[in-house]
């Protein structure tokens, strides 16, 4: 293994296997810093209970899961709430679409079979397998994980569907200084790379910089002076939704892999 992070300040901006990734980018001579934009993710039962119970007795046109977990955690939720079989039912009456394998898994134990997946694992992939379909007037349910997708949510509205988001899960947003730093590091040119492990915190980082006056500074600075790397399809993904078009990411989606892609790349740079 080279030294290819030599003289880098890398930002970890997860919050597991922090020490781990630390010790890969120290090994390769590079600094890590760790800001922690992932927050935490709390089960919501009984702020999603109201809006299950009117699926169930309202029905839907379609519904869009997009994350094994989620999918598993509403049929447990309207088993606890005793409405299981009608939340099958509605399910079975609407069209259906899936994002991701695991929740393909999950509906097909549900013995739910999709009529829209993506090809390759990203909400945007499920978004082209969409496209087709016409929505105008559809009533669409869309399971998300622990935060909404506003990109998501708009391309169901402006094919003039009404949309009814269902989060069995919860987001609590990190703390405000953590973005802080982050931004004022990346407006004042003080790192060379940004490593996101997932969607959220891409997410959180680009609402906090929006919010706070930010967000040209943070997108010349991805543009010009520092790297934005990614874990996998969906961080990427979302990345490339807020305009950030040069992102390092690896083949196998893991996170040492990610620094490892990184450190290639830096190499490859001084090669040339």
């Amino acid at each position: 293994m080279g030294k290819g992070l030599e003289g880098k300040r890398i930002v970890i901006a997860g919050s597991r296997k922090t020490d781990e990734m630390s010790m890969l980018i120290e090994k390769q001579g590079g600094t890590p810093i760790v800001r922690s934009l992932q927050g935490t993710t709390f089960l919501a039962d009984k702020q999603v209970e109201p809006d299950l119970r009117r699926f169930v007795q309202e029905g839907a046109d379609w519904v869009v899961f997009t994350t094994g977990i989620g999918t598993e955690t509403l049929l447990d939720l309207a088993g606890k709430m005793g409405i299981q079989d009608q939340f099958l039912m509605a399910i079975r009456q609407a069209k259906v679409a899936a994002r991701g394998y695991k929740t393909y898994a999950a509906l097909k134990k549900m013995g739910v079979k999709p009529v829209a997946v993506d090809e390759d694992g990203t909400t945007r992939g499920l978004v082209r397998s969409l496209e087709a379909f016409d929505f105008s007037n559809q009533r669409v349910i869309v399971q998300l994980h622990g935060k909404s997708e506003p990109a998501f949510i708009k391309f169901f509205e402006d094919k003039g569907a009404s949309v009814l988001q269902l989060l069995p899960y919860q987001h609590i947003a990190p703390e405000s200084e953590v973005a802080e730093s982050l931004c004022q590091e990346l407006i004042h040119n003080q790192l060379d790379a940004v490593c996101f492990t997932t969607a959220v915190q891409v997410r959180y980082l680009f609402e906090f910089a929006r919010e706070h006056g930010y967000l040209d500074g943070v997108l010349n600075a991805f543009k010009h002076e520092v790297l934005a790397v990614s874990v996998g399809k969906v961080t990427t993904d979302a990345l490339r939704e807020e305009g950030i078009e040069r992102v390092i990411a690896p083949e196998i989606e893991r996170m040492g892999a990610m620094i490892v892609e990184l450190s290639r790349y830096y190499e490859d740079h001084l090669q040339d």
